[in-house]
C-alpha cells in the first residue's frame, strides 16, 4: 500500500541561494531583481532573495503577515523607522504598517532575504493602491521571465511546494 505522503508531498529543496547562472534572477524594476528559493501556495508564503544595484526608494508597501528578513550585504532602511538594516541584521516587520524601502547611498549592492506570506499592498505616498504581490503573481513572473531568458517557464516548478 503506498503511504498517502508520497503521493502527496514534494522532496526536499536543496539550491544555491547565490546562483552562478545570472538569469535565476528575475527582474523587478531598474536595478532591482528577485531569485526565488521557496513559493508554497498552501501557506501563500515566498521566501526570496531581494537584489538592488542602486540607492533610493523601492517602494512603499503594506502587508497582511509578519515579514522576516536577513541582510546578506549592503544596508537599507524605512523611511517611517529610525533604525538601518545592516548586513548580518535579522527583521521582523509587523502587519498593517505602510513602509517606505529606501537602499542606502554608499553601497554598489544590497541582498536581503525576505520570508512574506499573504499579500504585499504596493501603494503612493497617499497611500492609494498601485498593485499587489502574492504568491501566485510571483510565479507568473518568474515562469515568464524565465521562459524569456531560456532556462524554461518550468524552471520555476522547482521552488514551488
Amino acid at each position: 500500500m503506498t503511504d498517502a505522503r508520497e503521493l502527496f508531498m514534494k522532496p526536499d529543496l536543496v539550491c544555491a541561494a547565490l546562483p552562478d547562472d545570472e538569469r535565476v534572477w528575475v527582474p523587478q524594476a531598474d536595478s532591482i531583481w528577485f531569485r526565488p528559493l521557496l513559493l508554497n501556495t498552501v501557506r501563500g508564503q515566498w521566501i526570496n532573495l531581494l537584489r538592488v544595484r542602486k540607492a533610493g526608494v523601492l517602494s512603499r508597501h503594506n502587508h497582511i503577515s509578519p515579514i522576516f528578513g536577513y541582510v546578506l550585504k549592503g544596508a537599507w532602511h524605512y523611511l517611517e523607522h529610525d533604525w538601518t538594516a545592516r548586513e548580518g541584521d535579522f527583521i521582523f516587520e509587523p502587519p498593517g504598517e505602510i513602509h517606505t524601502l529606501v537602499v542606502d547611498e554608499g553601497y554598489d549592492e544590497m541582498i536581503t532575504l525576505f520570508n512574506v506570506t499573504g499579500c504585499m499592498l504596493y501603494v503612493d505616498e497617499n497611500h492609494e493602491a498601485l498593485g499587489y504581490e502574492d504568491v501566485f503573481t510571483k510565479i507568473d513572473l518568474f515562469r515568464k521571465h524565465y521562459a524569456e531568458v531560456g532556462l524554461g517557464e518550468d524552471f520555476a516548478n522547482q521552488f514551488i511546494r
